[in-house]
């Protein structure tokens, strides 16, 4: 590769030692699902584990991951791989939910940007039981969790911080108007459709936020039957047990989905501390409902929300320094969205998107640390896209967005709002493509800011995709960081970061890969100083280089599906030390294989070492899983799973001291009567 594709070093940044209530704690932090074939996997597989400047990065994952590298051998073989099995969709069940997508905010197809959609099929396919399960071993991010369901998950997109993540949930912002980041762990994945993950600063597009990029999640939609029940079961281990029912369906032009669900589990000790051991429980009871119509061929609405609320048992880790801690801390919490969108059809090259929506953040924390938290976040924007020409698209908006927070805590202010413009034109020719976007936000604690991106791509040998882009992100600093009482720092300005990025990704008749390279620069990034009582500062200068690469195909009638990913954050300004929290390799591996009534499936999941420190002194291994599913259609509208996970019962960690689950399985029970 000549150069080192990436150097392990290190960003010094919010020190992350457990479950801590927010007084005390903050967290800090593809081109579509495509897949790269043998012309691309050899050299890439090469450079990954025979690199020299692996100085212990490589070489930690080849001692904990044999697994995952053998796999990645045999993928790299994929000239014998034969026809794609393509998932089909119900054109009508498309046509109900109408959104829009992520990647471009509109419904044009692009080649230019890095993406991941994780759709129904797939959740139900992998048996997963939560967001977080979803989204681990996803290329590009990388997750840690503070001892099992319902605790605290941070989730790092391309190795930035986890409130560096735009998170949408049917369109709306989400997430703590305090942390700056979204509780995952609260998101009843029973009531999820589909999530999108887009790679790569996004501020252009949505503002604050999205410098690591955009998770969006989509809530249950329509069916295209006229009346569609589903009823699940599911139980397993820690009794854990869940129960589901919804219905759907199609009435004229009106479609509708209604899903409860409610979810517990005794759960496990979060800690592995010598603290007075407990179970660790987690309970939730959510819903969704949806509402659209077609009031005529040019204007639709549509309206959706998502309630979700429980009681979650914890533990706080004492902190290495200060001390402290809390083995039977507790919290309620209560999230909800709500968001109505109207789209209508001026003429033929005119469209018109309307859409608001409010989101809540409820916290009550049972601790030594006793606080509430309630956040709020309302948005609203409208959007224009005018069809100039064929495949030639330019989008005109207006986005605005109000933050509010009430707590128990003083905040010095607990207001603010931001308004902002945008503009973008998305052009191809002749196998040529081109992106260019501008917005301008003014928020009314820090002005004016303006970012922008630009992308080109070209398409050649009528299968492959090559592109180039950089784009300018930034994020205004959080309530927390600026006007806590304990840590806040009002002398803060908002971080800003620069990200530059290249592809290749093709897609054939034995299926799609993709291959990319990206470099993140940050400046002013916020971390907690622990040797200044974890008062907010913030560093001149970060980098993040990185690879993501991804493949999926058939192999002698198995469905195979790979992800890897390559990161090394570095602090340029102290001494290079590597951001905590996050593994510089990931790799996971699905196959899946169906025969007549029954199917099987596996996934394999490895990750690097990583540190919970600053100072890089709390080392956390690396390791390998391997998980097992099954499926078998009793009747035809009567389907069993069953999947154990962990079943080489490997003791890992994510966060140092803090415990992930021993081998484990869950049997789910599901019945869709034909009415």
């Amino acid at each position: 590769m000549g150069r080192r594709l990436v150097r392990l070093l290190k960003i010094v940044t919010t020190y992350k030692p457990g479950d801590l209530p927010e007084r005390v704690f903050f967290r800090s932090g593809g081109l579509n699902e495509v897949e790269f074939s043998s012309l691309f996997v050899c050299p890439v597989a090469a450079a990954i584990f025979f690199n020299p400047y692996r100085a212990g990065g490589a070489k930690d994952i080849m001692q904990h991951t044999t697994q995952a590298s053998l796999s990645l051998l045999l993928l790299s073989f994929s000239s014998l791989l034969q026809a794609e099995v393509v998932e089909k969709t119900d054109p009508a069940e498309t046509t109900l939910s109408p959104i829009t997508v992520t990647a471009t905010r509109t419904e044009k197809e692009t080649s230019l940007v890095s993406t991941s959609v994780i759709k129904r099929a797939d959740i139900e396919r992998l048996q997963v039981n939560s967001v977080e399960e979803a989204l681990r071993g996803i290329a590009g991010i990388d997750i840690a969790n503070n001892g099992g369901s319902g605790k605290t998950t941070s989730i790092y997109l391309r190795g930035t911080n986890a409130d560096h993540v735009l998170v949408l949930i049917d369109g709306v912002r989400v997430g703590s108007v305090t942390l700056g980041a979204t509780a995952f762990e609260n998101i009843p994945l029973n009531e999820v459709e589909s999530i999108e993950v887009v790679r790569g600063a996004k501020s252009s597009l949505y503002g604050s936020e999205a410098i690591g990029g955009v998770i969006h999640i989509h809530t249950r939609s329509g069916a295209s039957k006229k009346f569609k029940p589903v009823l699940s079961a599911g139980a397993g281990t820690h009794n854990h047990f869940r129960y589901s029912a919804g219905v759907s369906g199609t009435v004229d032009k009106t479609w509708y989905n209604l899903n409860l669900t409610q979810e517990r589990t005794q759960g496990f000790d979060a800690t592995r501390n010598g603290l007075s051991p407990d179970h660790d429980g987690w309970s939730n009871h959510s819903g969704t409902f949806r509402l659209g119509h077609h009031f005529s061929d040019r204007l639709l609405a549509e309206f959706s929300m998502l309630y979700s609320a429980g009681k979650n048992l914890y533990d706080i880790s004492p902190d290495p320094v200060w001390g402290g801690g809390d083995p039977f801390a507790s919290n309620n919490y209560t999230n909800e969205v709500y968001s109505g969108q109207l789209k209508y059809k001026a003429s033929d090259f005119w469209n018109i998107t309307f859409k608001a929506g409010n989101s809540r953040d409820f916290n009550k924390d049972r601790s030594i640390y006793a606080s509430v938290y309630d956040s709020s976040r309302f948005s609203a924007s409208l959007q224009n896209d005018f069809e100039l020409a064929e495949n030639h698209l330019l989008s005109i908006g207006y986005d605005y967005l109000s933050d509010t927070v009430k707590s128990t805590v003083l905040f010095s202010q607990t207001q603010r709002d931001n308004h902002a413009a945008f503009a973008q034109y998305q052009g191809e020719y002749d196998g040529h493509q081109l992106n260019l976007g501008i917005r301008y936000d003014n928020n009314s604690q820090f002005g004016e800011h303006a970012t922008w991106n630009i992308s080109y791509g070209y398409r050649f040998l009528e299968v492959f995709n090559i592109s180039a882009s950089y784009a300018a992100a930034f994020k205004a600093p959080t309530f927390n960081q600026l006007y806590d009482p304990w840590v806040g720092n009002t002398a803060l300005v908002p971080e800003r970061s620069r990200n530059y990025e290249v592809g290749i990704n093709g897609k054939h008749d034995w299926g799609k890969w993709a291959v990319n390279f990206y470099q993140n620069d940050i400046k002013n990034l916020i971390i907690f100083d622990p040797a200044n009582f974890w008062k907010a500062s913030q560093v001149s200068a970060a980098r993040i280089q990185g690879m993501d690469a991804t493949l999926g195909t058939q192999l002698y009638g198995f469905n195979l599906q790979g992800n890897l990913s390559l990161l090394a954050p570095e602090n340029r300004a102290e001494n290079g030390s590597i951001l905590i929290n996050r593994a510089q390799q990931i790799f996971r591996l699905d196959v899946d294989k169906k025969v007549a009534d029954f199917s099987v499936g596996a996934s394999v999941r490895s990750e690097g070492h990583r540190f919970s420190a600053n100072n890089n002194t709390r080392r956390v291994s690396g390791f390998t899983t391997l998980d097992l599913r099954a499926e078998y259609t009793l009747l035809k509208q009567l389907t069993l799973q069953a999947k154990v996970n962990n079943i080489l019962n490997k003791q890992y960690q994510t966060v140092k001291g803090y415990n992930t689950d021993d081998l484990n399985f869950f049997f789910t029970l599901r019945y869709t009567p034909d009415i």
